[in-house]
């Protein structure tokens, strides 16, 4: 009786240790990730931007995607609409006030596979110093592959569509349109240990 109490505790401690050990961290890679928006203008066109200095981790367990963890931060002030007097705008306490809020923020509260190779990922955005709840359609991630310097990649692709009004982030008018639609296109590495 004793030996095979012996051999269960063993036994629960090493799938304990398996289960925790296919957790991976992998870093966001702020060269080949950015944040992309778009938004209508005049109620005819769509201007398009990007933040383009992303950074976080990602936990996650392949073999059960629910474990999936999200921290990511973008820099405000990397946003980038390819005009400079915009962009300045756009950085002024009109719209995103970046002196005052810094950052914008996601991070996962919980991560549910939907079809084949998707997932949908709930969490708390944060911009503008208000925070509320969005929900990412994600399409990956990718399966790991080898870069040339020995570290694992993969890569992700993330989309949601979000009312600026309920962030605050109120300038422009009725000249400006409520609904942004984003795209995070993420590429995650997991250097080699040391």
């Amino acid at each position: 009786m004793q030996k095979s109490r012996l051999s269960l505790a063993l036994l629960a401690t090493t799938l304990s240790v398996t289960a925790t050990a296919q957790v991976q961290t992998w870093n966001i890679d702020p060269n080949h990730t950015a944040a992309q928006f778009s938004v209508r203008h005049l109620g005819i066109s769509t201007v398009r931007g990007a933040f383009t200095k992303v950074t976080g981790t990602v936990q996650y367990d392949p073999a059960n995607p629910a474990k999936t963890v999200i921290d990511a931060t973008i820099d405000a002030n990397s946003i980038d609409t390819r005009v400079e007097m915009r962009d300045k705008d756009l950085r002024s306490p009109g719209y995103f006030d970046v002196a005052k809020f810094p950052t914008l923020t996601f991070k996962s509260k919980k991560v549910e596979a939907a079809e084949a190779g998707k997932l949908k990922v709930t969490g708390d955005l944060t911009i503008h110093g208000v925070t509320k709840e969005a929900v990412l359609d994600v399409e990956g991630p990718s399966a790991p592959i080898k870069d040339p310097w020995g570290n694992q990649r993969m890569g992700a692709s993330a989309s949601t569509k979000i009312n600026r009004q309920d962030f605050g982030v109120g300038g422009g008018g009725a000249a400006v349109g409520n609904d942004i639609s984003i795209t995070i296109d993420l590429e995650m590495v997991q250097p080699q240990p040391k």
